[in-house]
């Protein structure tokens, strides 16, 4: 476990990292740049395909500055991807239209650091979201980096893409943890290397998505989710002391205790399923939290929308506490809804 300085600052969302507890819960949504405002589509009908606009220096910074405009959160994050990271290091990447990230086939002993540049344009992007959020007096706002953690990103390079089972990956694990450990330990290096730089660039928090840790038995969970992460934590710590690590283990269950006490994270991202009364005693007694609204109850909206945001407020604003989704914005979302949600949170 790990605590930032407890002083207060002029940005909710760092003061929330730091364990001050206020009387309005700051907020950011995950994915909240992205398909479900008509601003994103109209340039995503201009500019192509999603890889594309990510390594496009205007582009990406004016996604990741759409919604901070819109709905005023109190942290930006940059408009990237989690495999940018497998990219850089000589797998190839594209998305399809409808499908999703498709990679190439795997070689462990193939991949190396001779394109890791290939990420530059992602710092020289978190440079011009800085700059725009001071010249358009966003001064409260906060700038998040990320990356995906090594087993959710091994998933994808196993796999080749999505799965729905991960049965390449759970078997390459199982039968071959030696060559398997060789992939998560290249990740643990370029995914530590990849958020010092981005912190380098400007960021201020960084978080680290384990959107498929839920697919890991309690032994697995330790050895490719805890202790890769913990690793992470202790690189980047070592180069930024002070900057807030926010782990966000999706499915962990009853494992998000055991990772709140092992990796060394500033804070903990809650998914939807876990109980926000349990949250508070068991998890946000150890560190801040951060979540946790079902993404499909933003998207039905009305009162069902309005009980879950009370229930986490009334749980959770007993201590430091970041108001989020348990996952990302549904393309599908209704603007208005989010708009509704804005006002809940703020009280308005």
């Amino acid at each position: 476990m790990f605590a930032v300085e407890n002083l207060k600052s002029d940005k909710p969302f760092l003061d929330a990292l730091s364990g001050v507890k206020a009387e309005r819960p700051p907020f950011w949504f995950m994915r909240q740049a992205g398909r479900y405002l008509p601003e994103y589509r109209e340039l995503r009908a201009e500019k192509g395909g999603f890889l594309a606009m990510a390594m496009d220096l205007q582009t990406a910074c004016e996604i990741t500055m759409q919604p901070i405009r819109r709905f005023g959160m109190d942290a930006a994050i940059i408009f990237s991807d989690i495999l940018t990271v497998p990219m850089a290091l000589g797998q190839h990447l594209e998305f399809v239209e409808g499908e999703g990230p498709k990679l190439g086939e795997l070689n462990v002993g193939a991949l190396n650091y001779s394109n890791f540049s290939k990420l530059d344009p992602v710092y020289e992007v978190l440079e011009n979201v800085k700059t725009a959020l001071q010249v358009e007096g966003f001064n409260h706002t906060s700038l998040i980096g990320f990356s995906g953690a090594p087993w959710t990103v091994a998933t994808y390079m196993v796999e080749g893409g999505s799965s729905r089972d991960f049965l390449k990956t759970k078997l390459m694990a199982y039968q071959d943890p030696q060559g398997f450990g060789a992939l998560i330990n290249m990740l643990v290096e370029a995914t530590a290397t990849y958020l010092i730089n981005q912190i380098n660039a400007g960021a201020e928090v960084v978080q680290i998505f384990d959107s498929w840790a839920g697919a890991l038995d309690a032994d697995g969970f330790k050895r490719w989710c805890v202790q890769p992460t913990r690793q992470i934590v202790e690189m980047v710590r070592a180069a930024h002391p002070h900057v807030p690590i926010i782990g966000f283990p999706k499915g962990a269950g009853y494992n998000y205790l055991a990772y709140a006490q092992n990796t060394g994270v500033t804070a903990l991202g809650l998914d939807q399923h876990v109980p926000t009364d349990w949250a508070a005693r068991a998890l946000q007694s150890l560190m801040p939290v951060q979540g946790n609204l079902d993404p499909l109850a933003l998207m039905a909206g009305g009162d069902v929308m309005a009980l879950a945001v009370e229930k986490i407020k009334g749980d959770l604003s007993v201590g430091a506490f970041v108001f989020n989704l348990g996952h990302g914005i549904h393309k599908d979302t209704p603007v208005e809804h989010v708009e509704a949600l804005v006002k809940m949170i703020k009280g308005e």
